[in-house]
Parts: structure tokens; C-alpha cells; sequence
């Protein structure tokens, strides 16, 4: 009786409808890969450390202008964005993360809706599961970056785009929503915006006589609503540094274009697109020629074009960072979801002739058997290392054979389908299998900690007692000497609670007052101090007298 309850039966159904999204099912996939932890978090030094430091400096200030000091060499978009949600909830890493989730949550959805347009439903749903469980896009969306917010920005603009061409009639209002994307994209990433501008050239050119947005008056006019927001910022700024402040923001894109970092050569994406979205770029590169050959899609200029010039750009540019080439990922999984549905279709082929001639019913055997063999390898390395290597790569040793594991389901559903004769697991399921051995690598990632943990030794220092309790009850004052310019700086500084002075020396220092040292031996005064915690070159003091020791 009470399951044939009205409300019951509506919820249920309320459920079903719910269940029937593409936007529920993704977000199902992706908010687990988003939220699993191992309970512990600490910022990564050393830009994520900058943008939530800089942030706390405007929140805590009152200062949207520039509360560092000098003209600032970047926008401030995402740093009022953190500064927002530390308002909301206070300042802490986890606020400081929020808004970069919650980009990458919407990025899918819009992505997923730009996918529909490229292709089709079915092969944008299927992207936006790849896309979710590639490595470099899951950590850049659990990280305080701009990189998610801008490519919010960026797929809202094609998407935009992509609606102008097809509703005619509201293309004056699509056009300004791409302006409006794009103009705001400055305020998020600075010039750096240019470069998916510039990428999506090829097709603002080529197919202008078909769709005709360069002569939209009103894809102009959003850009210029967009930058104003950024214009105050720099009027505001220029009162106070004059033409230093535009100086600033063209000399910090000069100075990144003009030397290599780390070593990064022109090839640096090649292999590190293969690495960070690995397995999904193979597929993609089998996913590419069947574009190519069948005309899958009535947007190449976009599908291909874009990607192929943004990776040209960002290789040009000298200094090669894997978050700069976030906006191809996108692209990688929709035409990874190309190259697996026609190996899905393959699948079923021989699903249902075992005996067919055609070479081609064999590759998905291939893979399952090579996606097992690299599951064994998974597992031995993992163990071989819980047996004789260090304690403090245990997590990655747990996270190799959670892998290893999950990839044996691959190869399981083929023998179980072709050689058991097991009907039912047609190739939805080895699909499946391949995007969970995915999910459960990430997954195991996340809830050790390495997505979001990024420098526990700090965080184990930070959260001794002894240590804890003074720093939050207590202004810390700060002896800059010769240090404070380094990554484990960033991070004593955004960590420590309240601030006290900054000062040359601890002689300028009040008795019992508490105070960060740097390499105190350098600091040449014979102060009386109490060491209260050390952390690598730094410790935390506590001045006990100024006699000098003659």
C-alpha cells in the first residue's frame, strides 16, 4: 500500500524523468572524480598558491584594484571570482577550489551541448564520459585556476557560435553572447584569450559566406560589453601606476614568449597530450581519419580546425605548460568518441559472426588483450613496490594495482562475451569497461589524496598542535631577510591565519610575539627565540628578548 502511494509513485517517476538526462547521468560520472578525497587537502605550489593568495589579499583588503602593491601583470577576473566565494564561506583551500569545480561541471554540460551540434547526441554523450575521465582535465578541474573558467567562457562562445548559424533569426542575439564570452574572457585570462580567438579563424573566414559573423554587429558589440568590466579595472589601476599597468600585462605575454621553462621543446604537447590523456588520444587519432574520410560532421573547421591550430599556437609559443593545451582535450574526447563507437560497431560485428573474414572484428580483441596485459603490468609493478619500495610511495603502489584491476575488466567482458558464449555482454559493455578502468584509476587517485593533496608534508607540519594553535590564535609577523620569494612561502603565507608585521629583523620584533624566520642562521642578530616548528628553510619563533649576546 504505501509503494502505491501517490507521492511515491510521483517521486519514482520524478526520479525516471531525472535519470533520463544526459545532464544528470554526467554529472553522476563526474561529481564522484570531482569530491573524492582522502580527507585531506593543501594547495599545489606553486600558481594554485598564487591565485588563492592574491585572492585572500583582495578579499582581505577591501582592494579590487591592486592590493599588492604594484601594477599587476595579469587580470583580475579569477581573482575576484575566489574572492567572492571566500566571502560566501571564508577563506580556506577548499573555497578557493569551488569555482573552478563548479566551471567544470558547467563546461561539460556545454561542451555536451556543442558536441550535439558537431556530431550527434549519442557521440557527445560518449565524449563527455572520455572527457571526464581524462587525467589532466579531472586535476585542472579540482585545481584554483582560471584554465576551467576560461574554457567555460571559450565552448560558451562556440557554442554561440554554433546556434547563430543554425536559428537565423536569433543570430544577432547568439552573436552577442559570443562577443559577451569572449570579452569576458580577457577579465579571466588576459591576452592569453587570443589564442582560442585566433583558432577559431579557419572557420570565421572560411565559412563566412555561409553563416556571415563577421558582419554581426552585435558579436562587436558583446565583446566591448565584455571588456568593460576589465577597462575600470585598468582605469582604476592607471590612476594609480599610470601606463605602467598596461605595461605590465604586454611585458609578462613578451617575457613568457620569449624563452623556453623546464626545458619544454617544440614537440613538449606531443608527447605530453599522449601522456595526460592517456589512453583517449589513440582512439582520437582513429576517431580523426574517420572524420575525415565520411564527413562525420558539418563543423570540420571546428572540430579539426580548431584544435589543430590552438596546438600549432601554443607549441609556437616558447614557454609549454600542460595546462595551456586544456582547450584540445574537448576535442581529443569527442573524436575519441568517433573512433570507439565505430570499434564499438566492430564489436558487435563480431559479436554476431565469429566466423566473419573481416581483419577488422579483430581489433577490438587487440585491445581488450593489450588493455589487460597493461593491467597485469599494473598490478606486479604496484606490488613489487608495497614489497620493497619506500613508505612514502605506498599511495601510488595502492594506486597502480586499483588500476591494474580495473583495466582486467576490458579483456574479461571479451573472453566472457567470445569465448563463454556470455550473449548479454554486447558492446555497450566493453565500452563500459574501458571508460570505468578509467573512472577507477581517477577515482583511486582522488580518495588517496593525490588530486588534491599536493604537499602533505606541509599540511602534517601546519596541523600539529603546537603548531595549529598558535598560528590561530595568534597575528604571525614575518622577518623577510633573505627568503619569502619561493614555492614553501606561498604556502606558509596563504596558511598562516592572521598576519602581524613584516619586518627586516627580529630585533624590530616585541618580546613574546610569534614571527616566520627564514634560514635564521643568515639573519646575523644574536635575538633570544623560542623555536616553535620548523618547515625546510623556515621556522616558527617565538621572540623571547632582545639581548643582544656579546
Amino acid at each position: 500500500m504505501f509503494l502505491n502511494s501517490p507521492l511515491i509513485i510521483a517521486i519514482l517517476q520524478l526520479i525516471r524523468l531525472f535519470w533520463q538526462l544526459p545532464y544528470c547521468k554526467l554529472l553522476l560520472w563526474l561529481l564522484p572524480l570531482l569530491l573524492f578525497t582522502s580527507g585531506e587537502t593543501s594547495l599545489m605550489a606553486h600558481d594554485e598558491t598564487l591565485y588563492a593568495l592574491r585572492a585572500r589579499q583582495i578579499f582581505e583588503t577591501g582592494d579590487w584594484v591592486s592590493p599588492w602593491g604594484n601594477p599587476h601583470h595579469k587580470t583580475p577576473g579569477f581573482y575576484w571570482l575566489i574572492a567572492i566565494f571566500y566571502q560566501l564561506f571564508g577563506v580556506s583551500d577548499t573555497t578557493a577550489r569551488i569555482p573552478t569545480m563548479i566551471a567544470g561541471i558547467l563546461s561539460i554540460f556545454v561542451i555536451y551541448q556543442v558536441g550535439e551540434i558537431l556530431l550527434s547526441q549519442k557521440l557527445a554523450f560518449l565524449g563527455m564520459m572520455i572527457l571526464s575521465v581524462e587525467f589532466l582535465w579531472v586535476q585542472y578541474c579540482r585545481l584554483s585556476t582560471p584554465d576551467l573558467p576560461t574554457i567555460l567562457l571559450v565552448f560558451i562562445g562556440i557554442f554561440s557560435l554554433l546556434k547563430s548559424d543554425i536559428d537565423i533569426q536569433n543570430r544577432h542575439f547568439y552573436g552577442f553572447i559570443t562577443g559577451l564570452s569572449f570579452g569576458l574572457g580577457f577579465l579571466m585570462r588576459s591576452l592569453m584569450i587570443f589564442l582560442p580567438m585566433v583558432a577559431l579563424l579557419p572557420y570565421l573566414i572560411i565559412d563566412h559566406r555561409r553563416h556571415r559573423h563577421l558582419t554581426n554587429p552585435m558579436l562587436y558589440l558583446g565583446f566591448l560589453v565584455g571588456l568593460i568590466p576589465t577597462l575600470i579595472w585598468l582605469y582604476f589601476s592607471w590612476l594609480r601606476y599610470g601606463s605602467d599597468s598596461i605595461g605590465a600585462l604586454l611585458g609578462f605575454v613578451i617575457e613568457l614568449g620569449s624563452h623556453e621553462q623546464h626545458n619544454n621543446g617544440i614537440l613538449f604537447y606531443v608527447w605530453n597530450l599522449a601522456l595526460k590523456s592517456f589512453p583517449w588520444l589513440f582512439f582520437s587519432l582513429l576517431g580523426l581519419v574517420l572524420v575525415i574520410r565520411r564527413s562525420l560532421s558539418k563543423y570540420p573547421l571546428i572540430l579539426i580546425g580548431f584544435p589543430v591550430i590552438l596546438f600549432i599556437e601554443i607549441s609556437i609559443f616558447s614557454t609549454r605548460f600542460s595546462h595551456y593545451s586544456l582547450g584540445i582535450y574537448p576535442f581529443i574526447a569527442f573524436l575519441a568518441a568517433v573512433g570507439l563507437d565505430w570499434l564499438g560497431k566492430i564489436y558487435q560485428k563480431g559479436f554476431a559472426d565469429q566466423f566473419s573474414s573481416n581483419q577488422m572484428v579483430y581489433l577490438p580483441r587487440n585491445i581488450s588483450y593489450a588493455w589487460g596485459i597493461l593491467g597485469i603490468i599494473l598490478v606486479v609493478a604496484g606490488t613489487g613496490i608495497l614489497v620493497w619500495g619506500e613508505v612514502d610511495i605506498h599511495k601510488y603502489a595502492i594506486l597502480l594495482i586499483y588500476s591494474g584491476f580495473g583495466s582486467l575488466i576490458v579483456p574479461l567482458v571479451w573472453i566472457g562475451n567470445f569465448h563463454y558464449h556470455c550473449k548479454f555482454l554486447t558492446s555497450h559493455y566493453w565500452l563500459c569497461g574501458l571508460l570505468i578502468s578509467c573512472w577507477l584509476s581517477i577515482a583511486t587517485a582522488g580518495n588517496l589524496g593525490l588530486l588534491g593533496d599536493f604537499n602533505p608534508k606541509f599540511r602534517i607540519f601546519y596541523e600539529q598542535e603546537s603548531i595549529n594553535k598558535i598560528l590561530h590564535k595568534n597575528p604571525i609577523n614575518f622577518v623577510k631577510g633573505k627568503g619569502f620569494n619561493d614555492k614553501e612561502s606561498l604556502l606558509i603565507y596563504f596558511y598562516t591565519p592572521h598576519y602581524g608585521k613584516t619586518v627586516e629583523a627580529i630585533s624590530q620584533l616585541p618580546v613574546l610575539s610569534y614571527a616566520w624566520i627564514y634560514q635564521p642562521s643568515s639573519v646575523g642578530l644574536a635575538t633570544h627565540y623560542r623555536v616553535i616548528g620548523s618547515f625546510k628553510d623556515y621556522q616558527l619563533i617565538q621572540v623571547l628578548s632582545t639581548i643582544f649576546d656579546f
